[in-house]
């Protein structure tokens, strides 16, 4: 339709400055609207629509939903891991407790106990060899339990100055990191979440709804469009021959089609580049077939007339620079 619209114009546009002359002040043109077009940012379905096409919008009015679930649970499953980070941060901070310091105290004791008895041991053994009661061998299996003990005893005694000494600098480091990733991924999940909602950018009218309820929008695809203020402005290609006297502010009166009343409007901004053919490839001649794209505020009861009516225009030359 816009496609059809657009060639419409151009043909319409064509016609218009092959025959007017170097004074021309009338211009052809449609009434417009701002369109914005809010897309999906999740490939998910749609949940619910909370307005219908026609209805006027608030800014941040919520116009429709996706389903949440997937990411909802994925937020969940990221606060969750930020309280296991957040947990083991505060017991790193908080230093070994007083039952397994008590514990560690108590397995270094055993294991000097085991070592003192093993070297009684080999010491009794070794007398009872010297005597000739015992083998040499026996000597030899008590020697090997007295050093599984001394071993025993260095291994709870550094399990213990371990547990003493408390956490190091880079576990602390990284128990901190650890809960800053979890935050970080909870809140990229939180705004994906947000996002879901789909709201109204600027006050405006809910224009199209492309999508039904339970229907699956692929990422970036237009889920709604809203036109944006509260009246449309005319859209008009102004002839080179009137370009360098139409700046904005120049008054204009619009007539609508269909509508016998003209409208009050002001141009607010002309195109700096022709809509068509370059300039600087045409002659002279050629130059006065130029058209620049111009938007004029209409001023009236224009608040619900559509979008791509056809309209023309005449501009008050005397009121540029006013």
């Amino acid at each position: 339709m816009n496609i059809l619209r657009s060639a419409w114009i151009v043909t319409v546009v064509i016609s218009v400055l092959s025959g007017c002359g170097r004074n021309s002040d009338h211009v052809i043109g449609t009434l417009e609207w701002d369109r914005i077009e809010l897309v999906a940012e999740a490939n998910e379905p749609v949940a619910s629509l909370a307005v219908k096409e026609g209805d006027q919008v608030k800014q941040g009015q919520v116009i429709l939903q996706l389903d949440a679930r997937r990411i909802q649970a994925q937020f969940d499953e990221a606060q969750a891991a930020e309280a296991v980070a957040a947990a083991r941060l505060a017991e790193l901070q908080r230093g070994t407790r007083i039952e397994r310091l008590a514990d560690a105290k108590a397995r270094l004791q055993g294991a000097e106990n085991v070592l003192v008895l093993r070297e009684r041991e080999v010491q009794r053994l070794q007398d009872l060899v010297n005597k000739h009661l015992v083998s040499p061998d026996s000597v030899d299996q008590a020697q090997a339990a007295r050093d599984t003990a001394r071993t025993e005893r260095d291994r709870a005694r550094a399990s213990l100055d371990e547990l003493e000494h408390g956490s190091t600098r880079e576990e602390m480091q990284q128990a901190k990191q650890s809960l800053a990733r979890s935050a970080a991924t909870g809140r990229g999940l939180l705004v994906n979440l947000d996002r879901l909602t789909v709201r109204a950018p600027v006050d405006g009218r809910v224009d199209s709804l492309p999508y039904k309820i339970g229907e699956r929008p692929a990422v970036g695809n237009v889920v709604a469009v809203v036109l944006a203020g509260n009246k449309p402005y005319a859209r008009v290609y102004v002839p080179e021959a009137v370009r360098v006297h139409i700046i904005p502010g120049t008054k204009a009166t619009v007539y609508v089609d269909g509508l016998e009343k003209p409208f009050n409007g002001v141009v607010r901004k002309v195109a700096s580049d022709p809509a068509f053919t370059p300039y600087f490839a045409l002659t002279e001649h050629d130059r006065g077939r130029l058209s620049y794209l111009a938007e004029i505020d209409v001023s009236g009861d224009v608040g619900r007339l559509p979008a791509g009516v056809p309209l023309n225009a005449k501009f008050d030359l005397n009121s540029a620079g006013q």
